[in-house]
């Protein structure tokens, strides 16, 4: 009679000794939570799959109609806040017709912007140019971005999971040294990881941490050091990883959970339970980061909800709520800047591109 071998997904030897490391540490015992911090990162594409620009609209006004019911809907955090939704918007798609409704959002204080880029064979001067404009464009004609100590920062996701030059074969970037171009851009966090099952992935699972790789390699976020508590700046950029690891949910084989929900796999209770698992801590406060790709038609039925039944964030955000009461961990909704906040009360005071060296130091600062 044969045996069931467990297969791994593949590339799983970048990301499971990590796993492997951070299941034992959670085995040895780690300061019960007491609050827990939950972000949604969307890599918001409304002309994904080729959309006209007819499409694209329709997909934003879609957002622009059920976001405000859902979040108005969703159980109130501990500072009695409604969710908050940040769209991380591709710079190679910019159209401000686009944008001008999810700046009404973030008017709103249920929705932000941040910046997302998918690129290829991308030269140091190109991507410095490319996101110094879009920062002006998002600042200066939307009203968006934040300002943290005095100058305009941003938050970051890569396309195509490939930060940092990270794909074996060099596709999706080709810029080695993205991570410190970021940084002295004014990036003050990263938000990509994780990205099983691709090569990308980083060996880092779990933490948030300081990136600390060589310069001139590429995949700099594949070494580093974990935020804690009073540590302060401690890298080059700052890592906020979603939940990384197995789940079996009464399968006999598990599944991999990385922190994504989408048509192919909505949130459910098990997966709230198993995110409280899994996430990232500071010190004694809990750091949830999911994310999605919510403009596309399939993603956003199972998100927002369709032929009246309910979305899976309307789901979530109550299970959330159930469970963290469970626990007894109190509970606050989050963007993607105020998780960074949130890390930064405990590490103490950091300064996302403190090296500053482009031309965006002389952007204007404005208060939002």
């Amino acid at each position: 009679m044969g045996h069931t071998v467990m297969k791994l997904p593949r590339h799983a030897e970048l990301w499971f000794p990590g796993y492997f490391r951070d299941r034992t540490r959670h085995l040895l015992g780690r300061p019960a939570p007491k609050r827990l911090w939950v972000s949604i990162t969307d890599h918001y594409e409304p002309l994904c799959q080729k959309a006209t620009i007819e499409t694209a609209l329709q997909r934003v006004a879609r957002w622009q109609e059920m976001w405000p019911r859902i979040a108005d809907a969703a159980p109130r955090d501990a500072a009695d806040r409604m969710p908050c939704y940040s769209f991380f918007y591709p710079q190679e798609d910019y159209r401000a017709e686009l944008l001008d409704p999810l700046a009404e959002m973030t008017r709103q204080g249920i929705g932000d912007v941040e910046v997302h880029i998918h690129h290829h064979k991308e030269t140091a001067e190109g991507f410095i140019r490319k996101i110094s404009d879009f920062c002006r464009r998002l600042r200066n004609d939307h009203g968006l971005l934040h300002d943290h100590r005095g100058r305009m920062v941003f938050g970051f996701i890569h396309g195509n999971w490939a930060l940092d030059n990270s794909r074996p074969d060099g596709l999706d970037c080709g810029l080695t040294g993205e991570i410190e171009l970021l940084r002295d851009l004014g990036c003050y966090a990263d938000f990509t990881m994780p990205s099983i099952p691709s090569p990308t992935q980083g060996r880092i699972v779990n933490q948030i941490y300081w990136c600390t790789g060589i310069p001139g390699r590429p995949k700099a976020f594949d070494r580093g050091i974990e935020a804690s508590v009073g540590g302060g700046t401690q890298g080059d950029l700052l890592m906020i990883t979603g939940p990384a690891g197995l789940r079996f949910e009464g399968r006999l084989m598990p599944r991999v959970e990385m922190g994504e929900i989408a048509h192919n796999d909505p949130p459910t209770e098990h997966r709230v339970r198993r995110w409280l698992d899994l996430s990232p801590q500071v010190g004694d406060e809990m750091f949830l980061k999911l994310h999605t790709h919510g403009a596309r038609e399939d993603n956003a039925d199972a998100l927002l909800g369709t032929g009246g039944r309910p979305g899976g964030l309307e789901q979530m955000f109550r299970w959330l709520n159930e469970e963290t009461q469970r626990r007894g961990i109190e509970l606050r909704w989050a963007s993607a800047y105020d998780m960074f906040c949130a890390v930064e009360a405990l590490t103490g005071p950091l300064y996302p591109g403190s090296r500053l060296t482009s031309e965006l130091a002389g952007m204007p600062a404005g208060e939002r």
